[in-house]
């Protein structure tokens, strides 16, 4: 167990000595139904609603029943939906032309490290040998998730999302003491979004995101090159900036890179910074550059790979 904020438990402990019974009893009482407000009746709902949503975000309409119910559905039963989502939106055909992008990718983005000027041959092969190694997940799991034990049924809603949430902990709680499943997903199929997992080394692809504007089985390489090849390239290269960098092929954190290839990798990187540092969205208000460099070099390296990319993907083809 990695307790990361050890003072904050020994003052638990001092309250635990000290406070009356009663008031943890009111302060836990008051900490359940704050968590189950959202799954309660209105009146509790659109209280909840009113001091998180409106007065502590400003938000100025609660979601429709339906979008709630969704969101509640995705979270609890993830794949169970996304199978059905999968059926009827993302054919097997979706997924071969997807997959064939990202191998397109990989291509180009190996063939720019090898040409890179400022990386040393032994830091280029550590680098190519983490991309050749980098695992690509596209649309949904290959196993679904077994939910046979998780009893759904038509009594209160909040009782579902109960036995959904003690479901989930129960799973994560076997996973102790067992080897890493690489097979898991951190998102649900119909999830729009995606993710570079370091750790795993791994790029991961929805069902969600493989869907129009960004993605088009029917559509011609253009399109999708500049949709999701970008997004695809975004990912790819969160497995080589400031933060994924740190990890080698297998996930773990070792320093691969020779001191004269970090020293020009840093330079470089500054100048990124600096960059966007420099933007002012508001006035008087700038970027932190050096806090979003990670996403900004990935989007930088997205749209160059997704580029090279579409060129080998043209090559011979009539324009």
């Amino acid at each position: 167990m990695n307790v990361h904020q050890p003072d904050f438990f020994k003052a638990v402990n001092d309250l635990v000595k000290n406070t009356p019974v009663d008031d943890w009893k009111m302060y836990l009482r008051w900490h359940v139904v704050n968590a189950a407000a959202g799954e309660l009746s209105d009146d509790i709902v659109n209280e909840n609603y009113q001091f998180n949503d409106v007065t502590l975000r400003g938000v100025k309409q609660l979601k429709p029943r339906w979008k709630r119910v969704v969101t509640s559905t995705d979270s609890a039963i993830g794949e169970a939906l996304g199978k059905l989502y999968v059926a009827e939106y993302f054919p097997p055909q979706a997924k071969a032309r997807a997959l064939e992008l990202v191998n397109n990718l990989k291509a180009a983005l190996a063939d720019r490290i090898k040409t890179l000027e400022w990386m040393d041959e032994p830091t280029k092969q550590e680098a190519l040998k983490k991309l050749s190694a980098m695992g690509v997940k596209i649309g949904y799991p290959d196993k679904w998730r077994d939910y046979s034990s998780l009893k759904i049924d038509r009594g209160p809603y909040v009782m579902n999302a109960l036995r959904a949430a003690n479901f989930e902990s129960k799973r994560d709680l076997r996973k102790i003491g067992k080897p890493v499943d690489h097979t898991e997903w951190l998102l649900t199929p119909p999830t729009v979004n995606a993710y570079y997992q370091p750790t795993l080394n791994e790029i991961v692809f929805p069902a969600g995101i493989l869907q129009p504007p960004f993605f088009n089985a029917k559509a011609d390489d253009a399109v999708n090159y500049g949709g999701i090849g970008a997004v695809i390239g975004h990912e790819m290269t969160h497995g080589f900036d400031d933060r994924g960098r740190q990890y080698d092929a297998k996930g773990n954190l070792r320093d691969w890179w020779s001191k004269e290839s970090a020293d020009a990798y840093n330079s470089r990187r500054k100048t990124v910074v600096d960059q966007y540092s420099a933007y002012e969205p508001l006035p008087g208000l700038h970027v932190n550059g050096e806090l979003t460099q990670g996403e900004n070099n990935a989007d930088i390296g997205g749209v160059k790979i997704a580029y090279a990319a579409l060129q080998k993907a043209l090559a011979g083809k009539p324009q």
